[in-house]
Formats: structure tokens, sequence, C-alpha cells
């Protein structure tokens, strides 16, 4: 007495599915999901406050150093000399965060008073120079 569902030739190709193993784990989920959901639901009710969790960013200001056609330096529209700009350049660098240095060179002023106001941004230990210059055509 053969139980094989009539496979008792080895040559014949078995084209039923045995359907037990995924009942038995469907009906285990399903008991899994029973259990689990009335513990999630059941939660002690509280209001809770509101919080804004974002950082306060500090944006600092932007120094705007301008240097005329006579290589006369501006802080932001003011005249300082040499002196004066590097005092206020090591003030400036011990701010925290430090502020952005902004140039502005006039295109008929020489080279080496360019140059002088970098260098002394550079030795102020200040980390954010640029330029600031005018679309061209």
């Amino acid at each position: 007495m053969a139980f094989g569902g009539g496979l008792d030739d080895d040559t014949e190709v078995m084209n039923e599915i045995n359907m037990t193993p995924l009942v038995d784990v469907m009906l285990v989920l399903l008991i899994i999901f029973i259990i689990t959901v009335p513990v999630l639901t059941h939660s002690v009710k509280v209001d809770l406050p509101r919080a804004d969790n974002t950082p306060n960013e500090l944006k600092p200001e932007t120094v705007n150093l301008s240097v005329n056609a006579e290589g006369q330096i501006y802080w932001n529209e003011n005249q300082i000399n040499m002196e004066e700009l590097e005092v206020r350049l090591l003030t400036a660098a011990a701010q925290q965060p430090q502020p952005e240095v902004h140039i502005r060179g006039d295109k008929a002023v020489a080279y080496e008073h360019v140059i002088k106001t970098m260098a002394a941004v550079q030795r102020s230990g200040i980390l954010k120079l640029g330029f600031v210059t005018e679309p061209g055509n």
C-alpha cells in the first residue's frame, strides 16, 4: 500500500503544492499579530510638551573691506589705517563663529594695496576670505 498520492512511478512529476507548511506559518504569524497589537495600542495617554529642537545658528556679520584707487582701506564704509585694520581683524578672528571678510578692490588700485590687505587678513587667522567683483559683459 503506497501513500505517495499516486506517485508510484519515479518518472512522474508531482503537480500539486503541499499547502500544509504554508498554512502553519500563516497561522503562527496571525497568532503573533493578535498578541502584539493590543500591547501596541494600549499605552498611557500623555500630553507631551512641544519643543523645537533645531539649533539656533548665529550668522556672523560679514566684514566688507574696500580698497579705493588711492589705496585707502575702508571697514564697512569707515576709513581706517593699516594698524587699526590689524587690530580689528584680530578682534574679529577671536569671535566664534568667525565673520567672513569680503574684499572689494577698485579696478584702478595698485595690486600691492590689495595684497597687503589680504596678508593682514591671513595673519589675523580669519579663515573665510572672499573677493567681491561685478560680473563682466
